[in-house]
């Protein structure tokens, strides 16, 4: 009973650990958050409630809703007004330099200048990945999964595509493709691409092999997914061209690196699961350690004399675990 009550709870949560984001997405955000679904029963009146109590909490609702348009009226200017200085044509921008000063300078001339051939290349083929949902029916995908498996567990007979035995590698239920929701096909390559490229790190993380664990791990299969997603927001990889300072960088790490998203993916495993040991973390902690850890990663993509993912400090962890 406990672990299905812990397992539900982690199912309700965004990756950031807020609640009922699905508000904030814009018509060009063609993911749904993975593993999350809504709290609808949260929206009922509790018993006791009176008429007012009722009317006031509407009252506060229909406040927040009108607070939550300004804010985004007002984010909308001053993104207008960023752009505006910030363009290599403008007046404003020649005679206020300051106004470019927030971002480091591959960040901002990113935002001067249009992308390279080569990283419109890259940056097309990784949004074509980010558009493929993954598809139980589909063969291709099924021997995708059956390859995972074969990667992680070498010496073990595969199971069937529904079996209790995937539950081993850390997937919610008996039928993987359950899990995939917002992850998309591209989060099922990142885990291949993790246990091809960093065998011995893949299987530290997957046996759980290294510190002090909680009685209430992380499931592996199912933070991965997660993770996959999280970098997807980060790097603001939905909309037309980057704009968030994470999501600049990461161009450039692109330009170097074709696979750059996936080797970051492997870095940002491998930091989650620092930050997990680091924290002494249980299970209905995940959240708050995956927020942490994208916290990182956006400082570290902030470093200067960044140019591929390899320079990054968290990439030594990853280094550290396959050697």
């Amino acid at each position: 009973m406990a672990s299905r009550t812990i397992r539900r709870r982690l199912h309700h949560r965004d990756v950031d650990g807020k609640k009922h984001e699905h508000f904030v997405s814009s018509e060009a955000d063609g993911l749904n958050e993975p593993l999350l679904g809504r709290n609808d029963y949260e929206d009922k009146p509790l018993e006791g409630e009176t008429l007012s109590d009722i009317l006031d909490e509407e009252k506060r609702k229909e406040q927040l809703h009108w607070m939550f348009i300004f804010s985004n009226l007002i984010a909308q200017w001053a993104q207008w007004l960023s752009n505006l200085l910030l363009s290599s044509g403008s007046l404003i921008g020649r005679f206020l330099p300051f106004a470019s000063g927030t971002l480091s300078g591959s960040a901002n001339r990113a935002l001067l200048h249009p992308l390279s051939p080569l990283q419109e290349a890259r940056l097309a083929n990784l949004k074509q990945r980010l558009e493929v949902p993954f598809d139980g029916s589909c063969v291709e995908h099924q021997d995708a999964l059956k390859q995972l498996w074969r990667l992680a567990y070498p010496e073990r007979v595969l199971p069937a595509l529904k079996s209790e035995l995937w539950k081993d590698m850390g997937w919610q239920g008996p039928d993987p493709s359950t899990d995939f929701r917002g992850g998309g096909l591209i989060s099922l390559e990142n885990l291949i691409f993790f246990a091809k490229m960093y065998p011995e790190a893949f299987q530290n993380l997957l046996h759980k092999s290294d510190g002090k664990r909680a009685e209430w791990e992380y499931p592996f299969a199912v933070a991965g997914i997660n993770i996959s997603f999280m970098l997807i927001q980060m790097l603001d990889l939905q909309s037309g061209k980057p704009t968030s300072l994470a999501g600049l960088r990461f161009l450039d790490l692109l330009s170097e690196d074709e696979m750059a998203f996936d080797n970051l993916y492997c870095v940002a495993f491998q930091m989650l699961d620092a930050q997990w040991l680091a924290k002494r973390a249980s299970y209905m902690q995940f959240n708050e350690v995956l927020k942490s850890t994208r916290a990182q990663l956006e400082r570290e993509l902030a470093l200067e004399d960044t140019y591929s993912v390899k320079d990054l400090p968290a990439y030594n962890m990853l280094k550290k675990q396959s050697s």
